[in-house]
């Protein structure tokens, strides 16, 4: 397993991916269990099909109002500590010696705000693979403005990822109007970001599978800019509506909300089921662990993770 780091190696990755017809999957992840998962999966993917290599991307936020995963990577609750960590475990999992040799990574940085993360953004960003650089709570005018300074920054030193317009959290009271292929045109021309990120309907942080995805606009976006659409809040759309996702124009599509919403109640399960070994009679240490937690939500993430490759990297 490697990471891939190097801009043009990033491209690279884009590019031959498009040449399969692969949208590449980017998982989020707060905590070690689920890092393991997401690269066990491409792991597995990659042996069962005879793949010598599977890209896939690891994913953190950091100061984003929504959810801050780098502060959720470590009970100290620091940003920084969480984020080095982050980073330590792809570094250790991707050595030379590590458990996932047909696996290639993009560690990327999700939804950096150009305001709470102004910290991070004086930092040497090279241990990462992409930004997604996040103006979208401003103006548009202002957003272009903000996305295009850091573009010229950071040109051709790290793999750029803009927001167009800000997509809905589930959190909030209304949803943003959808980007219409005339902003995301006039965006990606004035910004020169990589790829782009537009509001195609779905949420995040969704509590359910419930939303409709636009695929239609989608399209009409793909054929302004190209195929460099990435899709954001895909558990709040079911899975039959995502099996076409590379001719619509996404290139790259980020997850993460179903990872944690349909791995808690199979734990929940097994905890009822298991009740009688963690009180009473026949209380057994090996049900109080950790490790059998964990165990449990490994299983279960790991099994949902391939289910993303399997549709997305599946026969063409």
């Amino acid at each position: 397993m490697a990471i891939i780091r190097d801009y043009l190696q990033v491209k690279e990755t884009y590019q031959n991916a498009a040449e399969k017809k692969w949208v590449i999957p980017c998982f989020c992840s707060e905590n070690l269990t689920t890092t393991e998962a997401i690269l066990s999966a491409a792991q597995e993917f990659a042996a069962d099909n005879g793949l010598s290599r599977v890209p896939v991307t690891l994913a953190i936020t950091v100061q984003y109002d929504h959810r801050s995963q780098s502060k959720n990577y470590t009970h100290t609750r620091r940003w920084d500590t969480g984020l080095k960590l982050f980073c330590a475990a792809a570094d250790v999992l991707a050595g030379p010696d590590g458990p996932f040799p047909n696996v290639d990574v993009l560690l990327h940085l999700d939804h950096v705000q150009h305001d709470n993360d102004k910290e991070l953004l004086t930092w040497d960003l090279s241990d990462f693979s992409s930004i997604m650089y996040d103006a979208s709570t401003l103006p548009f005018e202002d957003n272009i403005k903000s996305t295009a300074a850091f573009v010229e920054k950071m040109k051709d030193k790290i793999f750029i990822e803009g927001a167009c317009d800000e997509i809905f959290d589930a959190a909030g009271q209304t949803h943003n109007a959808l980007t219409t292929p005339e902003n995301a045109k006039r965006y990606c021309d004035e910004t020169g970001v990589d790829l782009i990120v537009a509001n195609l309907g779905t949420e995040h942080r969704a509590s359910g599978q419930t939303l409709h995805y636009y695929s239609d606009i989608a399209r009409e976006i793909k054929d302004q800019v190209g195929p460099r659409l990435v899709l954001h809040g895909l558990s709040s759309v079911s899975l039959d509506q995502l099996k076409n996702l590379y001719n619509d124009g996404i290139c790259k599509a980020n997850i993460w909300t179903i990872l944690e919403r349909d791995s808690s109640p199979v734990l929940l399960d097994e905890m009822t089921k298991s009740a009688h070994y963690i009180s009473g009679a026949k209380a057994a240490i090996s049900h109080f662990t950790t490790v059998w937690r964990q165990d449990i939500v490994f299983a279960e993430m790991k099994k949902i993770v391939r289910t993303f490759f399997d549709l997305f990297y599946g026969d063409k």
